[in-house]
């Protein structure tokens, strides 16, 4: 080995290593290892920060951007709805739970898919009196097999199409991996809806944690029954469903500025009534999606939040300005723009109007406006805002639009009509000038030490590569399958890159295990095409620890699981995944 191979082999050990223990967060590490392999001579200066202009990052931050546009308009929450109503028994559940994980990771990063349905998994538990650990482990492990399908549905995918492309001059399309990754996700859900559930430990007698993460505070609050709602002409009691489905509960109806006595069960709703209905943030929005109502003032904050609404929660401090006073006495919506949606009171119920409430010092408050309007708001009332919930409103009646833009911007990128990145940015564009995703937002979305891991391990590969680093090692596992077939070749490739990424980010992985893969190619005197795939596929299943995909690491707390449990599940996994794999890439992607 040359000196620049013996220093960057050592280096990386090193990342290895440090990535491993884990003290030390994966983003710095991987920019200190950049900064010392161009004190070191072995990155050339002119290429120091060419990873973070790289196509491969670029179209991660916009594909993270334009997921939160789909679930800002609710596009996403319009399917869920749908399965949370059904009634299914836990392996139903899984299945299709992991179903739609794998949906949604195909056309959206497989972390944001997994963050929007992780809480609707959380609530079925809770219903259904179950420990979350069964479901939560298929459902992230569906979402990352979902990733496969598409160019956009994981970051190994897009590393491996840039990679091709500088190596070969074109990269891989938007469903070019659509045939593998569909045999992988499907094969690997079968598996995790029928078997893989129950060889997680400890199933049967975990302690739920969901009490705990869906034990928030509910708000009396009160929702405008427009003309379009599908709930007028029903009677109050007829929301039953509908209101069980998303957590909410009914108390009570408004009718020309008058609560109407009691529950008013048996009350027929028209145009223009408030239903009042308790329940915590997040199910109020839903339930107001479900029936198409509307918050009290949102058709005036659409015309002045350029910025977009938020929701708010705010705790009321003894002597402040609304102790004591109510909104409406403080014209809270007429001069400042902001709502008074809900009060929480410690478990109370209240038979008064919101708005026309007597605010006490202990109530927490549900505000919600315009994004630049809500804090000053709450700093001018006195409130102190409790811990970000990551509280939202969704823009139920943008859902088709905010689809069918990203529809055709992906159809226009599928067909060679326009490169990827600039497809996306299209639809970035197109999301903050419609207000789906507000400007202020955009930068929020983007995960920034993925980009900063990915934007200093491209050049570090890079120089591994130029180096003669990867050649090294795909000569080695040439060597050690000589005589062997091309299959037993591709084979022992993915068991090392698999196995690299059960350890580090399946990013690095992925930089790392696509120059290794054309030159083992190169050797063979084969397409490389079927060795890039199997990278890919490799690089994004990383079942075995909670440190190889941030999927993993997102169920950790909620499910209540041990570094040791992943492997039980994630190991027979990872050998079907290889199993079904290798067949399918040397079918779809001949020598």
């Amino acid at each position: 080995m040359t000196t620049d191979q013996i220093l960057l082999f050592s280096l990386f050990g090193v990342v290895f290593a440090m990535l491993i223990w884990g003290r030390w967060r994966y983003d710095l590490i991987a920019f200190v290892a950049l900064i010392i392999a161009l004190v070191l001579g072995l990155v050339p200066t002119n290429l120091a920060f060419s990873g973070f202009g790289h196509p491969a990052t670029v179209i991660i931050a916009l594909v993270l951007i334009v997921s939160r546009g789909l679930v800002n308009s609710g596009a996403v929450d319009l399917i869920t709805r749908k399965l949370t109503a059904l009634d299914l028994k836990l392996s139903g559940h899984i299945a299709a739970m992991s179903g739609l994980g794998a949906i949604f990771s195909a056309f959206m990063n497989n972390v944001a898919a997994l963050a929007l349905l992780m809480p609707v998994d959380l609530q079925a538990a809770a219903k259904a009196k179950r420990a979350p650990r069964l479901t939560l482990m298929p459902l992230a492990f569906a979402t990352i097999l979902g990733g496969l399908i598409t160019l956009i549905g994981t970051p190994p995918n897009i590393i491996i199409a840039s990679y091709r492309e500088e190596a070969l001059g074109e990269p891989f399309g938007m469903f070019d991996f659509a045939p593998v990754g569909l045999v992988c996700a499907t094969v690997g859900i079968l598996f995790v809806a029928i078997i893989g559930w129950r060889l997680i430990p400890g199933i049967r007698d975990a302690k739920s944690p969901t009490g705990e993460l869906l034990d928030l505070e509910g708000y009396l609050a009160e929702l405008v029954v427009p003309e379009e709602s599908p709930a007028i002409g029903k009677l109050v009691r007829d929301l039953d469903d509908t209101a069980d489905d998303n957590d909410v509960a009914v108390v009570g109806l408004v009718r020309r500025h008058k609560r109407l006595a009691g529950q008013a069960r048996n009350v027929e709703i028209r145009a223009g009534d408030l239903l009042v209905v308790d329940a915590s943030p997040k199910a109020i929005d839903q339930f107001r999606g479900a029936l198409k109502l509307e918050f009290d003032g949102e058709k005036r904050h659409e015309k002045t939040a350029s910025g977009g609404m938020v929701l708010s929660e705010v705790v009321v401090p003894k002597d402040c300005r609304i102790d004591g006073r109510s909104a409406i006495s403080l014209r809270l919506l007429s001069r400042h723009s902001v709502t008074l949606l809900g009060v929480s009171r410690q478990g109370k119920k209240f038979r008064d109007r919101v708005r026309h409430l007597d605010i006490e010092a202990g109530d927490i408050l549900l505000l919600l406006g315009p994004s630049d309007r809500v804090p000053e708001v709450a700093t001018w009332l006195g409130c102190l805002p409790l811990a970000e919930r990551g509280l939202s409103v969704t823009q139920y009646k943008r859902a088709w639009l905010a689809t069918g833009i990203f529809a055709a911007a992906i159809a226009v990128a599928s067909f060679g009509g326009l490169y990827l990145a600039v497809a996306l940015a299209i639809v970035v564009v197109a999301y903050v000038a419609l207000d789906i995703v507000p400007i202020q937002e955009v930068y929020h979305q983007v995960e920034w030490p993925v980009i900063v891991l990915l934007g200093s391990m491209i050049p570090l590969g890079a120089a591994l590569e130029a180096s003669g680093g990867t050649a090294l090692i795909a000569g080695g596992i040439v060597y050690l399958t000589s005589g062997l077939s091309t299959m037993a070749v591709l084979f022992v490739l993915m068991l090392v890159v698999m196995t690299l990424s059960d350890v580090l980010n399946n990013t690095a992985t992925a930089v790392i295990g696509a120059p290794i893969a054309l030159d083992i190619a190169t050797r063979l005197g084969v397409s490389p095409d079927p060795f890039l795939m199997a990278v890919a596929v490799a690089a994004s299943c990383a079942f075995l620890t909670p440190i190889g995909h941030k999927n993993n690491t997102l169920i950790m707390g909620p499910g209540g699981y041990k570094f040791g449990d992943y492997w039980r599940m994630g190991l027979p996994l990872e050998i079907l995944v290889i199993a079904v794999a290798v067949p399918a890439i040397m079918f779809f992607w001949p020598l």
